[in-house]
């Protein structure tokens, strides 16, 4: 019965990544409509800024310190534990095993960084409060948090970049086997890469706004593309099973294994 149980399973897991990479790519593009509305691109430049931020519009002030990035990056690691299943039974699982691995070493990271709901209860501190020190001592709380919390910082740097640095992972893994297309491999590598290069130049490099910005659009758009492709892929493989004929029917020898 466990024979048979199990990669019923694992199958499930599958789909489940599936729907958890389609689901990403809808918050993606919640929050690219988020950006063009009044107000969704705007730059807080103190402490003081962000409280009054979040007591005129909390979703605002927590969206800006990464709301929906807690929810893409949960729903990020279902899609790579979904790669993971994929891959169970293919010559490439260690390398799997590892990418997963900083997955959730990204992920872990990135909720220890998080400041989005601490700052909030902060900013309704700082409305109650009415002595001046008080304030100060709030307004130096708030620094604190920010210095940690604000994404596409020095403070977020690692978390981001251990969930980029497992996405070129899974996506070399997928270059090396057959389960998905070179295509679909290229497209992540392509896209995570350009992550990784904007969390570098967002976080310790000042004036690249314009530049850190179009590398942003284009690494979104490739990323999405990569959700969509591996989506699909992942529902085939959750519904016929993981013993599937190779997503290219005439994969290119790998230079190591012509060694």
């Amino acid at each position: 019965m466990q024979s048979n149980t199990e990669p019923a399973r694992w199958n499930g897991i599958c789909r489940i990544g599936g729907a958890a990479a389609l689901g990403g790519v809808l918050v993606g593009l919640v929050e690219i409509s988020i950006t063009f509305l009044p107000g969704g691109n705007t730059v807080q430049n103190s402490v003081v800024d962000w409280f009054h931020l979040f007591q005129a519009n909390w979703f605002m002030g927590l969206r800006d310190l990464g709301l929906l990035n807690i929810l893409f990056n949960t729903l990020g690691i279902l899609t790579f534990f979904g790669l993971y299943a994929a891959h169970r039974d293919d010559r490439n699982q260690p390398y799997a095993a590892l990418a997963l691995l900083v997955a959730f070493l990204g992920i872990a990271v990135f909720f220890a960084t998080n400041r989005a709901f601490a700052m909030l209860d902060l900013s309704r501190q700082y409305a109650a409060v009415e002595s001046a020190a008080q304030r100060a001592m709030l307004e130096a709380a708030g620094q604190s948090m920010l210095s940690v919390g604000r994404s596409h910082s020095p403070g977020t740097f690692l978390g981001f970049f251990f969930l980029e640095a497992a996405g070129v992972l899974f996506s070399l893994v997928m270059l090396r086997g057959q389960l998905f297309s070179r295509v679909t491999a290229w497209v992540g590598i392509l896209g995570f890469g350009c992550l990784l290069v904007f969390e570098i130049l967002s976080s310790f490099i000042a004036g690249l706004n314009g530049a850190t910005m179009l590398l942003a659009i284009a690494a979104g758009l490739l990323t999405m593309t990569w959700n969509v492709l591996i989506a699909r892929r992942l529902f085939q493989i959750g519904r016929d099973g993981s013993a599937l004929a190779p997503a290219d029917p005439h994969p290119l020898p790998h230079p190591m294994d012509l060694a």
